[in-house]
Parts: structure tokens; sequence; C-alpha cells
């Protein structure tokens, strides 16, 4: 029995679509490399996490266009003068991207014990209050409210 999920928040991660952009992934015969974990950290605050143990800070690279997040990786292989009896870590490249929602900003990046942390935020509309003036009928048919000419007294 399929599980259909239900993410009340309107900033569900940010992403727009997300349950389907999994779905394309997934169907696209994506390796699911590196492995990620999406989570909310606030009412209107997101954060990515990779696992990219073995990479170190000059071997990733994160950029945005156009709503879309992406990170990359790419680790030299340095194996001159290695013998391998085994080699189960591969070195290898990646790369991983995220359909942004409007407005959803990248806000920090920092790599930790093999990690990759990338925290986002949705920031607050600003209130924008204007006070109109109210002015007075002209009882004239096309003349603006609040222009009302001066009573001008009988001859």
């Amino acid at each position: 029995m399929m599980m259909q999920r239900m993410f009340t928040s309107p900033l569900f991660l940010g992403f727009d679509h997300l349950e389907q952009l999994l779905e394309r992934a997934r169907k696209s015969g994506a390796d699911g490399y590196p492995p990620y974990n999406i989570e909310q950290t606030g009412p209107q605050e997101l954060r990515i996490t990779l696992a990219v143990a073995g990479f170190g800070m000059n071997d990733l690279q994160i950029t945005v266009e156009d709503n879309q997040l992406v990170i990359q990786g790419h680790q030299n292989e340095e194996t001159e003068g290695r013998v391998f009896l085994h080699r189960g870590i591969a070195a290898r490249q990646f790369q991983r991207a995220f359909v942004l929602a409007e407005g959803i900003e990248v806000r920090a990046a920092w790599l930790d014990n093999g990690l990759l942390h990338i925290d986002l935020a949705r920031p607050q509309a600003e209130s924008r209050v204007r006070t109109i003036r109210i002015g007075q009928p002209s009882g004239r048919i096309g003349q603006p409210a609040g222009d009302v000419p001066a009573a001008t007294e009988p001859e």
C-alpha cells in the first residue's frame, strides 16, 4: 500500500512539487549519490544535508542560478604509488540539483564531519502600509474626492 504524504507548511522544504521532483529523479535512473536529508529547521528555514565523506571544501562547489541550487563534487584521484588490495571507497564526481521555490534564499553552507549543510530561508515579506487620505465628496461627477473647490461667497 502506497502511503501518501501531506505537507502542511506552505514553505515545506521550499521546493516546488518536491514529491514530483523526487519521483522524476527515481525514474531517470539517478543513483542517489550522494544521499541527502532535507529538514525544516524553523517556520521559514530549511536545511539540506548531503553525505559527502571524503570530499574537502576545495572539492565542492555550490551555485544558484534561476532558482536552481546545484551542488557539485569532484575529487582528484591520487592513486600514484598506492597499491589497493580492495577498493571500496570510490573517488567519484557528482552533481545534485534542487529547484527552489520562488523567494527561497541560500543563507549559509558549511562542511562538518563529512556532511555538507546548506541553510535556506524564505524571508518574511515586508509589510508596506500606506495611509490613504479621505477627502470630502465634490458633488461633481468625474472630480476626485479631496479636490473640493473652496466655497464661494454669494454676490
